[in-house]
């Protein structure tokens, strides 16, 4: 069993900051690529950032140059760096990890809102 866990969610106007944490832990072999994506009402579920093992980033175009994602490979964890973050930002962000044969794990979400 793997259990993915979000952190960091809140409220905060625009133009200020935030950082997601994420943490994996339970029965991994071994972890792939992890990420965060987010989804806000009435709208799919889209990325956000993703980070390889080898530390490869891709950023949808909407945070490029806001946020960063970063990890910790020895630790399970990802992190979301947000700044200047926007009301267009708020959502449901999720952090996803991809074990070494393919399976997909999800995290139940952290909500970030951020006020005008």
């Amino acid at each position: 069993q793997v259990q993915v866990v979000e952190s960091g969610g809140g409220l905060v106007q625009a133009g200020g900051s935030l950082r997601l944490s994420c943490a994996a832990s339970g029965n991994i072999f071994s972890i792939g690529a992890m990420g965060w994506y987010r989804q806000a009402p009435g709208k799919q579920r889209d990325l956000v950032a993703l980070i390889t093992t080898s530390s490869s980033t891709t950023y949808a175009d909407s945070v490029k140059g806001r946020f960063t994602i970063s990890r910790e490979l020895a630790k399970n964890t990802v992190s979301l760096q947000m700044n200047s973050l926007k009301p267009e930002d708020t959502a449901v962000y999720y952090c996803k990890l991809r074990s070494g044969i393919g399976v997909d794990y999800w995290g139940q979400g952290t909500q970030v809102t951020v006020s005008s």
